[in-house]
C-alpha cells in the first residue's frame, strides 16, 4: 500500500490502559524476581493488583491513595475477607506502589488490618502415627513422612529431588526454601527406609515426588489433598492443613528437649522470635512450668 494511502488508526483509551497494565505487570514481576520472592508470593501480589484494577476498571497507577484505601475497606467490610487475606493484598499493593511505581511510604500509606493471633492446633504423636498407618500408598506415605520428619513446607517437599537425599550424612537438602535460602534438615532412619521402599516401587529419576509424566514435580494442591484424605481416614478432626505436620515437627522436637536454636536452623526461620512461638504449643514445657499459686505456703484450712 502506498505511503499516502495509509490510514492512521488511533489507539483507544482502553487499549492504551491494557498496554500500560501489561508493562506494569512485567515490571512488577521483574522487581519480585530480582528480590528472590517465592513463586506463590509473586502470584498473590500480582492478583492483588489485578483485583484493584478490576474493581475500579482503571490502570492501578492512575488511582489515588483514598481510592486504594477504599478498596481495602470494601474487602474488609463488604466482601468480609479475613484479616490475613487483606494483609496479603495490602502487602502486594505496598510492593507495587513502593517498589514498582517508586512511591515512598510517606506518600502512600495503606492501613493494615490487625490479624487475630491464633495458635495452630497441634497433632499429637498418636495422631501422626495413625495418619501414617492409614496411608497405604507408598508414594503418599513417603511424602507425608518426609514432610513431618524433616519439618518441611509443602512447597519444599514437592520440590525435593532424589539428589537432595544424602544417606551418608543423613541430611536432606532444601533448595531455595522460603526467602530464597538453601538449608539442610534431618533425614531420619525410618524415613530413609520408607524412601528406599518407595524408590524400588516407583523409580523416580529427578523429582522425588513427580507427576505421572515423571518430568514435573507434584503440585502443592495435590499434596494437600493427599494429606486431607489421610487425615479424614485417620479420624482426625483438628483444623490444620499439611502445614500442621511442620508445626508438629517443631513442637515435638521442643518437647523432646531439643534446643530452640537447633529447631530454628532446621525450620529455616530467619528470626528466633518465629521459632519461639512453639514454646506456647509444647505440652511438656507447659506441664513443667509451676503455677505461682503452687509456690505459696498456704496453710491447709482442714487442719484448723
Amino acid at each position: 500500500m502506498p505511503e499516502a494511502a495509509r490510514v492512521s488508526v488511533p489507539v483507544t483509551r482502553s487499549l492504551r490502559e491494557v498496554i500500560t497494565m501489561t508493562t506494569l505487570r512485567q515490571q512488577m514481576e521483574n522487581d519480585m524476581v530480582l528480590r528472590g520472592m517465592a513463586v506463590r508470593t509473586r502470584q498473590s501480589y500480582v492478583e492483588a493488583v489485578k483485583g484493584l484494577a478490576k474493581f475500579y476498571r482503571r490502570s492501578p497507577d492512575k488511582l489515588s491513595v483514598p481510592e486504594v484505601q477504599g478498596y481495602l475497606l470494601h474487602l474488609l467490610q463488604e466482601r468480609g475477607l479475613s484479616a490475613s487475606t487483606c494483609n496479603l493484598v495490602t502487602n502486594g499493593l505496598r510492593f507495587f506502589y513502593r517498589i514498582t511505581l517508586g512511591q515512598k511510604d510517606t506518600e502512600f500509606d495503606i492501613p493494615r488490618p490487625k490479624q487475630p493471633q491464633r495458635l495452630p492446633e497441634i497433632l499429637s504423636r498418636e495422631q501422626i502415627q495413625r495418619l501414617f498407618e492409614v496411608t497405604t500408598n507408598l508414594k503418599h506415605r513417603a511424602l507425608l513422612m518426609a514432610t513431618y520428619s524433616a519439618g518441611l513446607r509443602v512447597s519444599e517437599v514437592v520440590h525435593l529431588k532424589v539428589s537432595d537425599i544424602d544417606s551418608q550424612r543423613m541430611t536432606i537438602r532444601v533448595e531455595q526454601g522460603k526467602g530464597a535460602k538453601d538449608r539442610y534438615t534431618l533425614l531420619s532412619k525410618r524415613l530413609l527406609t520408607e524412601l528406599r521402599r518407595y524408590w524400588i516401587a516407583y523409580r523416580p529419576k529427578v523429582w522425588l515426588f513427580p507427576l505421572r509424566d515423571g518430568e514435573h514435580p507434584i503440585d502443592p494442591g495435590s499434596a494437600q489433598k493427599i494429606y486431607y484424605h489421610a487425615k479424614a481416614k485417620a479420624g482426625i478432626t483438628k483444623q490444620c492443613g499439611i502445614h500442621g505436620l511442620r508445626h508438629a515437627f517443631a513442637t515435638h522436637l521442643l518437647e523432646a528437649g531439643v534446643d530452640v536454636h537447633t529447631i530454628q536452623r532446621l525450620l529455616g526461620h530467619g528470626h528466633l522470635s518465629t521459632t519461639m512461638r512453639y514454646f506456647h504449643l509444647a505440652q511438656r514445657h507447659l506441664a513443667q512450668t509451676p503455677s505461682p499459686l503452687d509456690l505459696l505456703e498456704i496453710p491447709d484450712p482442714t487442719h484448723f
